[in-house]
């Protein structure tokens, strides 16, 4: 009897006006005389039940154009955008990367303006920079036509709209996120789009236009990673056990004019830092001084390799 009811809830669950009445509770907010149950109750469960990652459920969503549309009108600027209801948008958006990879990639293609909402909503809270970071720094175990979504990627204008973020005008928490985003990006490499934020003409704006103090830190840590040694391509095998270093896999070459790109701004940034109070100058001052040592210690394995 209980597996009957069971079945009898799951064919009524997946009934398109079921989801479409499940999305509703998730991305509209309640009116302000509305009781708990449909302010607070509602949206949980919704959540829950696309997130328990039932097959029928979320192939409904999945596959009906009309059901995609509702869920990411969540992210139209004419909306409000409660950090609860985005929580619950940005869950069932990441189950759908997670279980209907390909018809989600194929919706988010042919609507482009999906990334544009997501970078301009980057800061009202972690959770939508979550699925930003999903959609962007995804592995190939996720994606099974992993190259040609991040040449896609690569080929728009995603990453300077991102980069952009990093501008004086955004607020803290957008650099934050921004710079979140980008790390993200440069920690999944090979791809297409990890290769284009290594280009100097990607990131050079962001060095240059740092006038703030969240603006220069978050910059700067970007940076940092790019040129983080462990990405470094040490072909030599002398250099590896010469750095004692045990890998699976050689690291990830850095772009030389990655590093003569960052070499002229070094003198600027680091008289920049004063320009702040104390602690924002002690900050700034520390993340230049890392900064510094990594070039250093990527010009010495490139001058060592050379050498070799």
């Amino acid at each position: 009897m209980k597996y009957l009811l069971n079945l009898l809830t799951l064919k009524s669950l997946r009934d398109r006006s079921q989801v479409e009445q499940l999305l509703q509770y998730i991305i509209e907010e309640p009116l302000e005389d509305a009781d708990n149950k449909r302010s607070f109750k509602f949206p949980f469960i919704a959540c829950e039940i696309f997130t328990c990652e039932i097959d029928v459920i979320l192939r409904t969503l999945a596959e009906e154009g009309e059901l995609m549309n509702l869920l990411f009108s969540f992210l139209e600027p004419n909306r409000p955008h409660s950090a609860l209801l985005a929580g619950y948008f940005s869950k069932v958006v990441v189950c759908l990367m997670l279980r209907k990879t390909v018809p989600l990639m194929n919706y988010v293609q042919v609507h482009q303006d999906v990334f544009c909402q997501l970078v301009d909503l980057i800061g009202i809270t972690s959770t939508i920079m979550e699925v930003l970071v999903w959609l962007v720094a995804a592995d190939d175990h996720v994606y099974p036509n992993f190259s040609d979504v991040m040449q896609w990627l690569a080929d728009s204008n995603l990453l300077e709209m991102i980069v952009d973020k990093l501008s004086p005008s955004c607020a803290p928490e957008v650099h934050a996120n921004a710079a979140e985003t980008l790390c993200a990006i440069t920690r999944n490499v090979p791809s297409a789009l990890a290769t284009k934020l290594s280009s100097p003409r990607i990131f050079g704006h962001a060095l240059e236009d740092s006038h703030s103090k969240s603006g220069l830190v978050n910059s700067l840590s970007v940076c940092i990673l790019l040129l983080d040694p462990k990405r470094s391509a040490i072909n030599s095998p002398l250099m590896y056990s010469f750095l004692n270093q045990l890998m699976y896999e050689p690291p990830i070459p850095v772009n030389s004019e990655t590093i003569n790109a960052m070499l002229p701004q070094l003198d600027k940034m680091s008289r920049r830092t004063y320009e702040y109070d104390e602690d924002v100058s002690a900050i700034a001052t520390s993340v230049v001084i890392v900064y510094c040592i990594n070039i250093f210690i990527i010009l010495t394995f490139n001058i060592f390799v050379k050498i070799i």
